[in-house]
Order: C-alpha cells, then sequence, then structure tokens
C-alpha cells in the first residue's frame, strides 16, 4: 500500500550508529519489561503477607506462639513477619541476659532491631526501581542522539546529488525519526512504573513503620503487666 511505513526496513537501511542506538533502546525496554512485571509480583506479594500477617497478629494470637511459628518457616519470613522476628528476638535476648530491669534499654534495643529488619525488607523491594527511573530518563536522550545523527546522514548524502527533492530527503529522516519513537517507547513505561511503584512502597514503607510503633507498643504493655506490684505502705496503728 503507497504511503505505508515498514519499520522493519527502515531499521534495516538505517546508518550502524542508528542501529546502535536502537539496539541499545531494545535492550533498556526489554529489561525494563521485565523488573517491571517482577516488581509488580513483589509488590502484590508484600502487600498479601503483610495483610496476613497483621491479621494473624491481631487475632489474639501469643506472641511466642507467633514467635514459634514464623522461626519455623525457616529463613522464608520477610516483610512484617521479618520484622516481628528481630524484634520479638531481641525482646526476649534482651530480658535474658537480666535487662529486664532496665525496660528502656530493653525496647531500644527491640526498636533497633526492628527498624534494621524493615530497612532490609524496604531494601528488597525498591532494588532496581532505579534502573527503570534511569532508563526513563535516558532513554529519550539516546533516542535523539539516533535521530540526530540519523539526520546528519542524510543531510550530507543530499551533498552529493544535483536536485534534492522531499521523495529523496523523507527515507532518511524517517529512518532517523524511529530512534526517536524507539526512546520514547523505552522511556514512557519505565516512568510510569517508576511513579507507580514509588508509590506502592512509599505505603508499605509506612505501613511498615505503624507496625513497628505499635508493636512497640504491645511490648511496653507486656512489660509493664509483669512488673511486681510496689508494696504498700505500712499502715500506721490505730490508737
Amino acid at each position: 500500500m503507497n504511503g505505508s511505513i515498514n519499520i522493519l526496513d527502515l531499521v534495516i537501511h538505517a546508518s550502524w550508529p542508528v542501529k546502535l542506538v536502537l539496539l541499545i533502546l531494545v535492550i533498556f525496554s526489554f529489561t525494563s519489561w521485565v523488573i517491571i512485571f517482577r516488581k509488580k509480583a513483589m509488590l502484590d506479594a508484600a502487600a498479601r503477607d503483610a495483610d496476613g500477617f497483621e491479621e494473624r497478629f491481631w487475632s489474639g494470637v501469643d506472641l511466642a506462639a507467633l514467635f514459634r511459628e514464623v522461626g519455623n518457616r525457616a529463613g522464608e519470613a520477610g516483610g512484617l513477619a521479618a520484622v516481628f522476628e528481630s524484634g520479638f528476638r531481641e525482646f526476649v535476648r534482651q530480658r535474658q541476659r537480666g535487662g529486664g530491669e532496665d525496660r528502656r534499654a530493653v525496647m531500644e534495643a527491640s526498636e533497633r532491631a526492628m527498624r534494621v529488619a524493615g530497612t532490609r525488607e524496604v531494601e528488597k523491594l525498591e532494588h532496581n526501581l532505579e534502573y527503570l527511573a534511569n532508563v526513563g530518563s535516558i532513554s529519550t536522550y539516546v533516542g535523539l542522539f539516533g535521530t540526530v545523527w540519523g539526520i546528519m546522514i542524510a543531510f550530507q548524502g543530499l551533498g552529493s546529488l544535483k536536485q534534492a527533492t522531499i521523495a529523496t530527503v523523507a527515507p532518511g529522516i524517517s529512518e532517523a525519526l524511529v530512534a526517536t519513537a524507539m526512546g520514547l517507547f523505552a522511556a514512557i513505561p519505565a516512568v510510569w512504573a517508576y511513579n507507580r511503584y514509588s508509590t506502592r512502597l512509599e505505603r508499605i514503607t509506612v505501613r511498615y513503620d505503624t507496625f513497628q510503633e505499635e508493636f512497640s507498643s504491645v511490648l511496653h504493655r507486656q512489660m509493664q503487666s509483669e512488673q511486681p506490684a510496689p508494696p504498700e505502705r505500712a499502715k500506721a496503728p490505730v490508737r
């Protein structure tokens, strides 16, 4: 059909620098989509695990029993379960070492362990998000470089022609503009996924922080309930 665009034919007849640019952009796009699908699966799993663990935690189960249940997963515990396990393990360790008399030291050690565990879990979830940001930022410029280079080659070829028409210029410019289109194709999904997943990750991070505060309150109340009641003051004899 007249006027139809054959992208494959344009790529085949493009100059080698433009082909190299297109290859780089194809790699960027492919790896971005792999990360996008994997990151979606990770964030969905993290949200589901958080829902399930919070439902279990607030069901009134004994903390020691829940700790043993989480520990029996043989290192598979993640998300809120990992935060809980780290905090409760440090809480028990400090009390076994005789730190139960200093409640502040016990709580600080437990909260510190939970913060470290929470940070590790967030780092796992945000892994490769930076790559999506980089692809979204530089892909358009890489495509623009290919376009500029292709246009330079096209106009350079016109120097050997005595008469230049649109028919002679159009193929070279079309080949060059394919690089810009490919740059947009790689950049737009990467930018959208980065913004989307960054928002979801921020919500999960807030959820982890909130759980740490709530769990600290639970441990604090537990320590207070286990403190022996102060001795009553002796009453003066009635005369």
